[in-house]
């Protein structure tokens, strides 16, 4: 079963859609994060869950 590291991002009221999705899409593009849960809140705030894989390395023995 993979594992995962999360990420959370808190994006404030005052930010707007286009720059709320550019910010994702640079963690997406540039950290290989990808989008676990985003919950839009009443006030217009977002909180962001981002996850990544985690690939542990095995050591090879000869």
């Amino acid at each position: 079963m993979p594992e995962y590291e999360f990420l959370d991002v808190y994006v404030p009221r005052g930010v707007p859609r286009k720059e709320a999705t550019r910010l994702l899409t640079d963690h997406a593009e540039y950290g290989n994060w990808e989008l676990d849960r985003m919950s839009l809140h009443r006030d217009g705030s977002r909180r962001v869950r981002l996850r990544r894989r985690i690939i542990r390395q095995v050591r090879a023995t000869w």
